[in-house]
């Protein structure tokens, strides 16, 4: 896992974790936003971009090595970690490991309910699909479907040629295989904000449902009309915006 950042280090640290096949850059207008005012920490997950070389293994790996380099590098917490998808289900684990290290989260579109069958379906279905993600047609329908920018389009497949097939076949796995650790994440002390998108899957829905639950202190926002991670991939202004709100209401 590397780490890109921007801003002030003596500023209140956010992390920000992407989504499964993008990288930090998904959350640019993020940070050109907001680097004035915060310290932005932008991992970069196992075996994405310029990370290509790792392989990702888990869910629970990637948890254990951002503690590592928060507790490292950022005296062991941050005023906020935020996640899409991939990113949000690493973050609802880092969370559940370390209840005190986050004083906001901002968690969007993570699934917290297994899917029945997806191991094996994803090695067949994603092992097939390996050679389609090489190819630039194929890429870009991808990228629109993740409601990317335009202007992101090359980047994405860019950074997909450097994915190898373990790592697809892994993301898929533990994607789809994790399950909410609710007796540890109700004993964590961040003030959280819980996003879904209204046209999600309902497994998406009903984990942001149950997120709400058992968190604590948090509040659930239905994206009207919006898709899986579309907020913060399609609409970053909105998204700074809600952030914004969210850390000065519950400050």
């Amino acid at each position: 896992m590397k780490f890109k950042t921007f801003g002030d280090a003596k500023l209140p640290s956010i992390v920000l974790l992407h989504g499964g096949g993008l990288s930090w850059w998904a959350y640019q207008t993020v940070v050109d936003a907001l680097q004035a005012e915060y310290h932005l920490v932008l991992p970069v997950i196992d075996g994405h971009g310029e990370d290509g070389e790792t392989t990702f293994v888990s869910i629970e790996d990637s948890a254990r090595k951002l503690i590592a380099e928060i507790d490292a590098e950022l005296d062991g917490e941050v005023a906020l970690i935020g996640g899409q998808s991939l990113g949000a289900q690493i973050a609802v684990e880092l969370l559940s490991t370390r209840p005190q290290m986050a004083k906001r989260a901002l968690i969007e579109s993570a699934l917290v309910y297994p899917v029945p069958g997806i191991a094996l379906l994803s090695r067949v279905s994603y092992g097939m699909a390996y050679g389609l993600i090489k190819q630039r047609w194929f890429s870009k329908a991808q990228a629109k479907s993740l409601f990317l920018p335009e202007s992101m389009h090359e980047q994405y497949y860019q950074d997909s040629q450097r994915m190898s097939k373990q790592t697809l076949l892994n993301i898929s796995a533990s994607n789809g295989n994790y399950a909410l650790k609710e007796e540890l994440l109700q004993h964590s002390r961040a003030k959280a904000l819980v996003v879904a998108g209204s046209r999600e899957l309902e497994i998406v829905r009903r984990s942001a449902r149950r997120l709400h639950e058992v968190l604590p202190v948090s509040e659930l926002y239905l994206a009207p009309q919006m898709g899986h991670g579309e907020l913060s991939l399609a609409h970053p202004q909105m998204y700074v915006s809600l952030l914004r709100q969210f850390a000065k209401k519950l400050s």
